[in-house]
């Protein structure tokens, strides 16, 4: 009998994960794989796993990093496609919780409304719903794995008179199941990952697609067949895995650092490789050249050059101005021009939150995430035994939630081995006044900058930094010191419920 048996009838857990997403389920793998005695739960509010990946189901949704990297260490991603659709990564995920058994540990269904630590008991009270029952749950250590965007608001954007419009309005998070936009005129606000992708996708059936940008942003074409090399050959499947994602994280920092020190040589290299990729009648100025430097924002992949074949057939358009109004046929522009549409899709964007929006407290006083900095980017000043998985934007997510999970795991085996119930991240008040602000997502996209009111605070120096990068984050989980800015509490036993063996 293991964990499983009880998981359904249990509500007290050493480890309570909050999200069935890929950094819930990375982080479970890292729990049983290095604290075996530790029981845990994951509680996932919707009724499948994959978070992103089961959510969002506009038509070619896809990763836009590459699987090598955005897939587990402890599962490689074995295909020879470096990007995947978003149905091909849930089943991947999927197969993974199969694989390690932790599925067996997933409670669907259960959303979380509020949190709260007793210091005097030195555990979280967990208010939880399920199917309209409320349940209260215990927990020991809570890690949201829950990503830092709202899954139930969109980002709503400001649009002139929208309302005017008689066609249909979709924001991709939630794509209708049943929209027919066969022999249809779409066009599609915004100029980010998801416009990216959406435009080849709905060219294949629509009448025409324009996709209407205020600005551009960095797109660059990939091949996704890689051949298998040599060392597929010669080394055994799990080395040549593992040196393929060392590879493929390599060459991530060195392209992000490169674009970061010659600002001007990248967007050189950049524009040469995409005017081979447009058609005569579209220019690169203004449509494909931002006014920023690479990686300022995250940069979008297209791959084997989809969204350019679509301009090359003269599917798709892109037309770069800003809405004077929306009327009930379409969109006049600033600059004269008239954009007729059936349907308008407002990929603008997404709502910042952390935590899934879950109210957090200690001995019944409320938190407010947005006033406290983050200990190295992943535990809240004041919150006792909780973490938050945030995970890289200048490279895959997946290895910035490792890199977190495995410091979780490192941390508890610290407590459990000094016969600690807690850590807490404490800032003092001299060293506070010595902090300077710093982005905790160093973007400069209109979605972030509207929502960073939302997000924790992080600084200049100490364990407040950022994070963003993968070789430091995970020597530090590994080997760096705890005990800077983190202060501990001692307790008769870490554990509340040992894991059924």
């Amino acid at each position: 009998m293991n964990g499983h048996a009880t998981a359904q009838s249990e509500s007290c857990f050493d480890v309570i994960i909050v999200g069935a997403g890929i950094s819930g389920i990375n982080a479970a793998y890292r729990i049983q794989d290095q604290l075996p005695n530790f029981s845990y739960a994951i509680l996932e509010a919707r009724e499948d796993l994959g978070g992103t990946w089961d959510l969002f189901r506009y038509p070619g949704i896809r990763s836009d990093s590459d699987l090598f990297t955005f897939g587990f260490a402890f599962n490689p991603w074995n295909h020879n496609n470096p990007i995947a659709e978003g149905s091909a990564i849930k089943q991947y995920m999927r197969d993974t919780a199969q694989k390690y058994g932790i599925d067996e540990h997933i409670l669907f269904r259960h959303h979380l409304s509020s949190a709260d630590w007793s210091t005097t008991d030195n555990t979280w009270s967990l208010a939880v719903n399920v199917d309209g029952v409320p349940k209260t749950m215990t927990a020991r250590f809570l890690i949201f794995g829950t990503g830092y965007y709202d899954y139930n608001q969109p980002l709503q954007a400001k649009i002139p008179d929208l309302d005017n419009f008689q066609g249909k309005v979709i924001h991709p998070q939630f794509w209708p199941e049943d929209l027919d936009y066969k022999n249809k005129k779409v066009v599609i606000i915004g100029s980010g990952a998801t416009a990216i992708t959406l435009l080849p996708n709905l060219a294949n059936e629509a009448a025409h697609v324009t996709m209407l940008q205020r600005s551009p942003t960095y797109i660059y074409s990939v091949p996704n067949q890689k051949p298998h090399g040599r060392l597929s050959y010669l080394l055994p499947s799990g080395i040549y895995h593992g040196v393929q994602r060392a590879i493929w994280i390599l060459r991530q920092r060195m392209f992000f650092l490169f674009c970061q020190r010659f600002p001007s040589f990248a967007t050189w290299i950049l524009k040469r490789g995409l005017e081979k990729e447009l058609p005569g009648h579209i220019s690169y100025d203004p449509h494909f050249k931002p006014h920023y430097n690479p990686w300022d924002q995250r940069m979008c992949v297209c791959p084997d050059g989809d969204f350019f074949a679509s301009l090359r057939r003269g599917k798709a358009d892109v037309c770069t101005d800003t809405i004077k109004t929306v009327n009930e046929k379409g969109i006049t522009l600033n600059g004269g021009e008239m954009l007729d549409a059936d349907i308008i899709v407002t990929a603008t964007g997404l709502k910042l939150q952390i935590g899934g929006g879950v109210a957090l407290s200690v001995d019944r006083q409320k938190i407010d995430v947005g006033s406290k900095y983050l200990w190295n980017g992943f535990m809240l000043q004041d919150l006792p035994n909780a973490a938050f998985v945030i995970g890289y934007t200048n490279a895959s997510w997946t290895l910035g939630a490792d890199a977190i999970a495995q410091c979780i795991a490192r941390i508890l085996k610290t407590l459990e081995s000094r016969k600690l119930v807690a850590a807490v991240p404490c800032l003092k008040a001299q060293d506070a006044r010595n902090l300077q602000e710093r982005p905790l997502l160093k973007l400069k996209s209109t979605y972030v900058n509207l929502g960073s009111h939302a997000l924790p605070r992080a600084a200049d120096r100490g364990p407040w930094q950022p994070r963003d990068h993968y070789g430091k984050d995970i020597r530090f989980a590994r080997k760096g010191n705890l005990d800077d800015g983190l202060e501990f509490v001692q307790g008769p036993s870490l554990h509340l419920r040992k894991r059924l063996t």
